[in-house]
């Protein structure tokens, strides 16, 4: 596991600091439990969404897997309403497809604004979304 002491504090969609997506089930590229990326994250797991049933099945249509337990890599496999950093692209993948889970801004990296619209993001919060944000105009 990489040393999570050597990358900085990220930022967030929304410009503030970036909060945590999940513990139970741990999540993130790092298994840190935030949507931290770095250079060998080619996935760009940046998007912390809550899973939904269709996004689980979409994302099985597409060959991705997440409800299976996988003993093998300590994964009991996601359920609907657990919090998971997917990957930029499958998130982008699903809102174009009309499956996209909801996203909790506040734990979602700025990076992931590289592969995904914030408007896309925006219509697609999960809880309140705050009045004013960064690049929403």
């Amino acid at each position: 596991m990489a040393d999570t002491d050597d990358r900085p504090g990220g930022l967030n969609v929304l410009g503030g600091p970036l909060l945590a997506c999940s513990y139970d089930p741990l999540t993130g590229f790092f298994r840190d439990g935030c949507c931290e990326t770095g250079v060998d994250d080619v996935g760009s797991h940046t998007v912390c969404a809550r899973v939904t049933a269709d996004f689980l099945a979409f994302s099985r249509s597409r060959g991705n897997d997440l409800s299976t337990p996988r003993p093998e890599y300590r994964f009991k496999g996601l359920v609907e309403g657990d919090r998971w950093c997917l990957c930029a692209a499958r998130w982008l993948e699903a809102y174009e497809a009309g499956m996209a889970p909801p996203v909790v801004l506040e734990a979602t990296h700025e990076m992931a604004l590289r592969i995904v619209p914030l408007q896309a993001l925006l219509a697609h919060a999960w809880g309140q979304r705050p009045e004013r944000h960064r690049n929403a105009d």
